[in-house]
């Protein structure tokens, strides 16, 4: 059973940055892709980044040039750099681990609790 466990979400004004990080167990890595979603109030919920073993990524168009998947495999851990935040980025933001390359919801296999983030402008 994979767990996933976020952090680092908080109120920040627009322009500004955050990180968030998403801790996994042991075989999250290994057996499936993984990736952050997010979801606004009032919407559905969306795919963000992910990430693959071999380190190719695929954004969101609305967050390309601004948001950077990265991962740490030894540290079982997975983080989503985030520059130049817009208020349409206010969201809970979700860790994933996908059974295939994609970001839809419908390839989650696992998800985490959610960090919520708050872009004022």
């Amino acid at each position: 059973q994979v767990h996933l466990v976020e952090s680092g979400g908080g109120s920040v004004q627009a322009g500004g940055s955050l990180t968030l990080s998403c801790v996994a167990s042991d075989s999250a890595f290994t057996n499936y892709f993984m990736a952050w979603f997010r979801q606004a109030s009032g919407k559905e919920r969306e795919g963000v980044a992910i990430i693959a073993d071999y380190g190719s990524t695929k954004y969101a168009d609305s967050v390309k040039g601004r948001f950077t998947i990265s991962q740490d495999r030894a540290a079982h851990t997975l983080y989503l750099h985030m520059n130049f935040l817009k208020s349409e980025d206010t969201a809970m933001y979700y860790c994933a681990a996908l059974n295939r390359y994609t970001l839809s919801v419908s390839d989650g296999a696992a998800w985490g609790q959610g960090t919520q983030v708050t872009v004022s402008s």
